[in-house]
C-alpha cells in the first residue's frame, strides 16, 4: 500500500518525484518504469557495426528519465510553444514553474548551459522580410552528454527515499473504493493517489485507460515532416545567436504551417524506435569534442484531422512503416535529387560533400511522404534558404520519415485531475505538454497538490 504511485519515469514523473521528495519526505512513494535505469541504458546501434536493432524497450525513448534521457535537453521557457500547460494552470504560473524547473537542472550540473532568447534577436526582423516567423522563447541547451549526468544526479536524490521498480510494465488499473490497485507484469500494487506519466510512448496505453474509466479524450495532431542536414556554417550566423530558432512558415501553395523543430548544431542525426516502427530525430553535445561538422533540424507540417477520421497517430504510423518497408530503416535524400525526381544511391552519396551523421539507406522520400507535405517542405527549405544561403543547397540531406506523435487530449481540470478522483494525466502522455520543460513543469505543479 502507498500513497502515491507514479508510472512513468520520464521528464513528468521524475520532476514529480523529485518534489514529492523534496517537499514531503515521509509519503510512501513507488515510481514503476518499464524500461530500464540509466546506467543501463544503450542503444545496440551505437555499437560498430549495427545497423538495425528490434529491441523490446527502445533504450533512447524508454528507461529512467524517458525520451528526455537521451535527447539533446533543450528546455524552452515559453508559452509560445511546447503545450499548452497554461490553458490550465495560467500563463504567469505556467512560466514560473519552468524556470523552476531551470533551477533546479541548474543545480543538480547543468551551471555552465547558456541560456539563449530570442527576444531581442534582429533574425525576427529579418525573417519576417521573408515571412518567416521567429517565435519567442528562453533556451536553455544542456546537451546530451551534460543532460546525461543531471539525469544521474536527479536519480541519486531520489533512490534512497522511495522505491523504484524498472522493468515493471502495468498491465491493468482498477479503482478499489477510494484507492487504485496497479497490476503489472510481476506484482500487483495499491495506493491513495495514482499519478499516470508515461510520456509519448505510451499513448496508446492511456488510450485504453480513459476508455476503461470513461474518461474523455479529443484528437490531437500528428507531424509529418524530415530532418535536415547541412553543414553547420550554413546556420552558424543563426545557431550562435539564438541555438534553437523556432521558425514557422505558412506555405503559399496550401496555407498549411510548416516549422522548424529540435534544431541540432555541430550535431548527429539518430533514430528512435516505436516498437513496431523507427523514425529519426537529433542530438547535440554540450563538450566541444563530441561536435561534428553538421547542423541538423525537423521542418513538420502538422496535420489535423476532421470527421469521420480520428485516428491521427495510426496516419503517421503508416506513413513511417511504408518508409521502413522501403529502406530497411530511415531513408536519406540529397534534396537535389528530389528537386530532379530521381532517388539517391550509393554512387550519388559517395559524391557528395555533406557526409551524414547517421546510416540510413539511400532512397526518394518521394515515394513515401504524401505530395502535399512534400512540397510543404520543399517551399519551407527555399524560403529558409533565403535567411540561411546554402539551405537548398544540392548536398543537403533530408532524413525520412520524421514523425512526432502527439497523444489525445486527456480531459483533466485546473488540478491536472481526471473526473476519476485522484488520478492525475500529465506529462505528454495527457496531451497537454510538447515539451521536456512543460512536462517537467507539469510533474512540479501535481507534486504540489498532492500533500
Amino acid at each position: 500500500m502507498y500513497d502515491i504511485i507514479i508510472v512513468g519515469a520520464g521528464a513528468a514523473g521524475v520532476f514529480c518525484a523529485y518534489e514529492l521528495m523534496k517537499t514531503n519526505p515521509d509519503k510512501k512513494v513507488l515510481m514503476l518504469e518499464k524500461g530500464l535505469p540509466l546506467d543501463k541504458r544503450s542503444c545496440p546501434k551505437k555499437t560498430k557495426g549495427v545497423k538495425e536493432c528490434k529491441c523490446k524497450t527502445c533504450s533512447i525513448m524508454e528507461g529512467f528519465y524517458g525520451a528526455g534521457g537521451f535527447s539533446d535537453g533543450k528546455y524552452n521557457i515559453t508559452n509560445n510553444f511546447g503545450g499548452d500547460l497554461f490553458r490550465y494552470i495560467g500563463y504567469d504560473e505556467a512560466i514560473e514553474l519552468m524556470w523552476e524547473v531551470d533551477r533546479i537542472n541548474l543545480s543538480m550540473g547543468g551551471e555552465e548551459a547558456k541560456l539563449y532568447s530570442t527576444g531581442t534577436s534582429d533574425l525576427k526582423r529579418i525573417a519576417l522580410r521573408h515571412d518567416l516567423h521567429l517565435l519567442d522563447a528562453k533556451v536553455r541547451h544542456l546537451g546530451t552528454d551534460r543532460n546525461f549526468f543531471i539525469a544521474s544526479n536527479m536519480y541519486d536524490y531520489i533512490k534512497d527515499k522511495m522505491e523504484i521498480k524498472f522493468l515493471t510494465e502495468v498491465t491493468e488499473l482498477e479503482k478499489k473504493d477510494e484507492n487504485f490497485l496497479v497490476a503489472t507484469n510481476k506484482e500487483t500494487f495499491e495506493c491513495k493517489k495514482l499519478v499516470v506519466a508515461t510520456g509519448r510512448t505510451g499513448s496508446k496505453w492511456i488510450g485504453t485507460v480513459c476508455e476503461k474509466f470513461d474518461i474523455p479524450t479529443t484528437n490531437n495532431r500528428v507531424d509529418i515532416g524530415v530532418r535536415v542536414e547541412l553543414p553547420a556554417l550554413v546556420f552558424k550566423h543563426i545557431t550562435d545567436e539564438v541555438y534553437e530558432s523556432k521558425i514557422v512558415y505558412k506555405t503559399q501553395k496550401y496555407n498549411d504551417m510548416v516549422r522548424t523543430f529540435c534544431m541540432n548544431p555541430y550535431g548527429e542525426v539518430v533514430t528512435e524506435n516505436y516498437g513496431d516502427i523507427v523514425t529519426v530525430n537529433g542530438h547535440s553535445y554540450a563538450d566541444p569534442k563530441l561536435h561534428s561538422d553538421n547542423t541538423n533540424f525537423a521542418l513538420l507540417v502538422s496535420n489535423k484531422f476532421t470527421e469521420p477520421f480520428k485516428n491521427s497517430n495510426e496516419y503517421g504510423e503508416s506513413i513511417a512503416k511504408l518508409s521502413n518497408m522501403l529502406g530497411g530503416g530511415v531513408l536519406m535524400q540529397r534534396f537535389g535529387d528530389l528537386i530532379k525526381g530521381r532517388r539517391s544511391n550509393e554512387r550519388r552519396m559517395k559524391k557528395c560533400f555533406t557526409k551524414p551523421t547517421m546510416h540510413a539507406t539511400p532512397g526518394d522520400l518521394s515515394l513515401v511522404i504524401p505530395k502535399r507535405q512534400l512540397d510543404d517542405i520543399i517551399e519551407m527549405i527555399y524560403a529558409l534558404d533565403k535567411i540561411a544561403p546554402g539551405t537548398a543547397n544540392e548536398d543537403t540531406l533530408l532524413y525520412g520519415v520524421e514523425v512526432k506523435f502527439y497523444n489525445s487530449n486527456v480531459e483533466v481540470d485546473n488540478n491536472l485531475e481526471t473526473k476519476i478522483k485522484g488520478l492525475y494525466v500529465l506529462g505528454d502522455c495527457s496531451g497537454v505538454t510538447h515539451s521536456l520543460s512543460q512536462a517537467a513543469a507539469s510533474g512540479l505543479y501535481v507534486a504540489r497538490l498532492l500533500k
